[in-house]
């Protein structure tokens, strides 16, 4: 053992030792020691020297003294770890052991070296959580890894791999092989040119493909690769390798589900779309899309109701989105009229229905529109056949009810008056007789004129329509009533203007003037002379034609309903034949106008003429 000034010498090269480096005999007493050795463990000299050194950590020294004896005995090296709390928590250190021995081979004791290995400790505990994690991600989520080294000429797979291969654990891979897992064609294609761009472009790759297991059953992969660089030089490849092949036919199964329900929204008569929560677009069928005049449904999606929509008709749809998100009650085939900025207007069914998300709050409405405008265009008409079948209708029971009324009474005076005449003897009395059947036979003449007339007027329906001037119309009808307006006192006012016309049967609508004139002459208040006003309007494409008079007038509450009734009076007048505005109403009508009519009892009447001058 070194002595004197050489032990000195040695006690102050040992204290700068770079390493924690300590010293101890064969009695395991610290000996020499470092100044690193001491710091690592937090110590002073006085505490540690002439100290057993399996002492000064009591946790264990057990496998200290043991470790420390083996290697004295057994004069070879020996390395373990040391674990240590303290106040900032747990340490490891590593020992390594080595047989102190003097000039003459014989052990003395030992050099110890000594190195915190906490931080590395700590590393390969997260390494090896982290590798447990990995594990069961690649196992979950069927990840597998892979590496080619290019100089080595060598593919490693791990374990997860080579189970997606479903080749045997201790299975090597060549290049060649693993490229040649995957199907001919395009996927064994692209894996090729991918590899090949990697190992000579250095660029990676992410590619879905089709692969062939060892057991022939075919798969879909996602194939990654990376190029590892050194020194400037792709020297391998590394990536990872997953069986997508359930999500791949599930998503292909949504995709064929989509597309089916694609198909069947794009070619059902409806219009279908979604709506978010601000009333915008975010899908659209082929009937919306031809409704809004755009080929292609991004036209449409993310826009508003305003920027479809003149801004009433889209404050109207918005308040009804809103109401259906606010309130979660859908609207189910509500009639509404939509009009386009084209100013074309559509008459829909509409049903909006809330489109309600996974914690049931609302994300928006389904809306689905059926187009009825042909249909209440057709309603409309058929409304209006309707009404001309029951206008017809009842004119055909008023003639029938004429036919058999009073065609039965003319029938019936006439055989009475024949009996009559039979069974007289007086001479006188049969002239008499004779009289009353010239009468009879006259007034059953004017009855089966008047019935000719209205079968004439509602039969010939192809009488044309041509366009007069009605004040020059209404001159010629006063001119041929002349002596009859004079006779009494009447005064007929044509305000008519000089180039209005109207589009009418000639010959009907002399018969019409006629009549009305004079009538209004006929049935003229005793007590003043008989006045006749005629004026025109002709505004947004109506015409009318009123007839103003200062009569009698008519109790139109008493007689409203039968004022155009075939030998209906309303008046103790001798002339009165009930007649002459029943032919009226059905030349207007046969002309397909209409007449309406305003009444007060003792001031006058006005008739008001509107004419059809489209059919």
């Amino acid at each position: 053992m070194p002595k004197g000034t050489e032990i000195d010498n040695q006690k102050y090269l040992i204290k700068q030792l770079p390493n924690a480096t300590a010293f101890v005999n064969v009695d395991f007493e610290v000996v020499y020691a470092s100044d690193k050795w001491l710091k690592l463990y937090n110590l002073k000299a006085s505490e540690v020297f002439g100290k057993r050194i399996d002492y000064l950590y009591s946790n264990s020294n057990n496998q200290i003294t043991n470790t420390l004896s083996d290697c004295i005995s057994e004069k070879v090296d020996k390395t373990f770890e040391e674990c240590k709390y303290d106040p900032s928590g747990k340490k490891w250190f590593e020992w390594h052991c080595n047989p102190w021995i003097d000039e003459k081979e014989n052990v003395i004791g030992l050099i110890i070296h000594t190195e915190d290995v906490t931080h590395q400790k700590l590393a390969e505990t997260n390494l090896g959580r982290l590798r447990s994690k990995l594990d069961i991600i690649s196992k979950i989520g069927k990840i597998g890894s892979w590496e080619y080294d290019l100089a080595a000429d060598k593919l490693i797979w791990c374990a997860v791999t080579k189970k997606i291969h479903e080749v045997a654990a201790d299975y090597e891979p060549t290049i060649e092989e693993g490229i040649h897992f995957y199907r001919d064609g395009y996927s064994r294609n692209m894996i090729a040119m991918a590899v090949h761009d990697a190992m000579t472009k250095g660029t990676s790759y992410s590619e879905k493909l089709m692969l062939i297991t060892a057991k022939g059953n075919e798969i879909w992969v996602q194939a990654n690769g990376t190029p590892v660089y050194e020194n400037g030089q792709v020297v391998a490849l590394r990536g990872t390798f997953q069986d997508i092949n359930e999500k791949v036919i599930s998503e292909n199964k949504t995709k064929a589900s989509e597309t089916l329900l694609h198909t069947l929204i794009d070619n059902l008569p409806l219009n279908i779309y979604i709506k978010d929560k601000e009333s915008r677009k975010i899908l659209v069928n082929k009937s919306e899309c031809d409704f809004l005049g755009v080929n292609d449904p991004q036209e449409l999606l993310g826009k508003s109701n305003y920027e479809l929509y003149d801004s009433d008709i889209a404050e109207k749809l918005n308040q009804e989105d809103q109401q259906v998100m606010d309130t979660l009650v859908p609207i189910i085939n509500k009639e509404s009229s939509i009009r386009q900025k084209n100013g074309k207007t559509t008459t829909f069914l509409v049903s909006k229905i809330p489109l309600i998300g996974e914690h049931g709050k609302v994300n928006g409405i389904v809306g689905i529109s059926h187009d009825i405008t042909n249909i209440k265009q057709n309603e409309s008409k058929l409304r209006d056949l309707v009404n001309v079948a029951s206008l017809q209708n009842k004119k055909l029971v008023n003639f029938a009810h004429i036919v058999s009324h009073n065609l039965r009474s003319h029938t019936a005076n006439f055989s009475m008056l024949l009996e009559f005449l039979v069974d007289e003897k007086d001479e006188d009395e049969k002239k008499n007789i004779m009289g009353m059947l010239t009468n009879a036979s006259n007034n059953l003449m004017e009855t089966l004129e008047n019935l000719n007339e209205v079968v004439a007027i509602n039969t010939n329906v192809g009488l044309e329509k041509k366009p007069i001037l009605l004040h020059e119309k209404i001159e010629t009808v006063q001119q041929n009533l002349t002596a009859f307006l004079k006779s009494h006192n009447a005064t007929i006012i044509n305000d008519v203007e000089k180039d209005a016309t109207v589009k009418v049967v000639p010959a009907y609508m002399e018969s019409i003037l006629m009549n009305f004139i004079t009538n209004a002459v006929k049935y003229r208040d005793p007590n003043r002379e008989p006045i006749v006003k005629l004026s025109f309007q002709n505004t947004n494409g109506s015409t009318m034609l009123s007839i103003e008079d200062n009569g009698l007038g008519i109790d139109l509450k008493r007689y409203g309903d039968k004022l155009f009734g075939m030998y209906k009076t309303f008046h103790n007048h001798k002339d009165s034949r009930g007649i002459g505005l029943y032919i009226t109403k059905n030349q207007i009508e046969a002309m397909k106008g209409r007449v309406a009519v305003c009444s007060e009892v003792g001031t006058g009447t006005t008739f008001n003429i509107y004419f059809n001058e489209k059919d």
